[in-house]
C-alpha cells in the first residue's frame, strides 16, 4: 500500500497546490462496496476511498456528483478533491469530515436540501453522464419528458437487470402501462437531486453542520430524494416541517413515493436478491390498486 499512498499523495499535492505527505492512515468503517481511510499528513486529514482499477468510473461520477451538488452552494458535502488510478487500485479524496454530531441539525438539513432542489436544469431530466447506484449502474441520458426518464431509465432498466437474475414480476408491463395515471398532472421542475439519499448518507459534523454524502446525482423530480428517506427508517420530524415549511410537496407525494423507492427496492434485488423480490411485487400491487380505486 505504500506505492499508492505516495501516489495519492502526490496528486492531492498537486490539486491542492499545498504540499502534502502521508505521516499515517487510518481504516474508517461503515462501506461495503469500498475501502475507506483517512490519510494525514499531521496537519491536514483526506478521506480517501479505494476499489478495484475497473471501478474508476464510478469514483468519477461520484466526483462529478460532488462538484455539482458543492457547487450549489445550498447544502454541505464533503468537498471533491481528485481521483484516479494506482497500480491495481482506483481512488476518490475528498474533505475530511468529522461526524457525530446530535440531532438538532436535521431542521437545517431540511431547509438546505429544499434550497438545492430548487437548483435546476434546462436541458431537462437527467444528467451529463451515467453514475451508479450502489453498484448498479444507473443510465442519465437527457429526457423532455419525466414520466418517459422514470419508465425507461429507472423502472423498466431495473426490471430488465432482474429477468437475468431469475426475478419475476408477473405485473411490471401493467405497472410500466399505468405510469401516465399515477404521474397524471405531476410534471416536476427538474430538481438537483443526491439519488441515493437514505439515513447513511446523511449525518451532522461534530460541529453541529449537516451534510450529505455518497451521491447517485442527477436532475429529477425532487421528490425522489424525499422519499427515500422514508424508505429504510424516516429521518427525524424537524427535518420534514422544516423542508415543507420552504418548499411544500405536491398533492400525490404518498402515491409517488411508492413508486420512486420501488427503483430502490428492485435496486437491491438485484444486489442483494433475498425478500426484496417479494417486496418490490408487493409495491407493485400496491400502485396498480391505486390505479383501479
Amino acid at each position: 500500500m505504500a506505492d499508492v499512498w505516495t501516489e495519492i499523495a502526490a496528486q492531492i499535492a498537486q490539486v491542492s497546490q499545498q504540499p502534502f505527505w502521508v505521516e499515517r492512515t487510518h481504516s474508517v468503517g461503515g462501506g461495503c462496496i469500498n475501502q475507506a481511510y483517512g490519510l494525514s499528513n499531521g496537519q491536514t486529514t483526506f478521506f480517501v476511498k479505494l476499489n478495484q482499477a475497473s471501478k474508476l468510473a464510478m469514483f468519477e461520477a461520484e466526483l462529478a456528483g460532488l462538484k455539482e451538488m458543492y457547487n450549489s452552494q445550498t447544502i454541505r458535502v464533503p468537498q471533491p478533491l481528485c481521483c484516479g488510478l494506482s497500480g491495481n487500485s482506483s481512488y476518490i479524496v475528498m474533505e475530511w469530515l468529522d461526524l457525530g454530531g446530535g440531532r438538532g441539525a436535521w431542521a437545517n438539513l431540511g431547509q438546505n436540501l429544499a434550497a438545492m432542489h430548487r437548483t435546476s436544469s434546462d436541458l431537462g431530466v437527467g444528467w451529463h453522464r451515467s453514475n451508479t447506484i450502489g453498484e448498479t449502474h444507473q443510465p442519465n441520458d437527457w429526457q423532455e419528458s419525466w414520466l418517459t426518464f422514470w419508465r425507461d431509465q429507472r423502472l423498466a432498466y431495473q426490471f430488465r437487470l432482474a429477468k437475468r437474475r431469475g426475478g419475476s414480476f408477473p405485473q411490471q408491463e401493467d405497472l410500466l402501462a399505468a405510469l401516465p395515471d399515477l404521474l397524471a398532472g405531476h410534471d416536476p421542475i427538474p430538481a438537483l437531486v443526491h439519488g441515493d439519499l437514505w439515513s447513511g448518507n446523511a449525518a451532522i459534523t461534530t460541529a453541529g453542520e449537516p451534510v450529505i454524502f455518497d451521491p447517485a446525482t442527477y436532475y429529477g423530480d425532487r421528490e425522489v430524494d424525499l422519499a427515500m428517506t422514508e424508505l429504510f427508517g424516516r429521518f427525524p420530524a424537524a427535518f420534514y416541517d422544516a423542508y415543507e415549511s420552504v418548499y411544500p410537496l405536491s398533492l400525490g407525494y404518498s402515491t409517488r413515493k411508492i413508486l420512486y423507492n420501488l427503483y430502490h427496492i428492485l435496486n437491491h434485488f438485484n444486489l442483494f436478491g433475498g425478500g426484496y423480490g417479494a417486496q418490490a411485487n408487493r409495491m407493485i400491487q400496491q400502485l396498480l390498486a391505486k390505479v383501479r380505486a
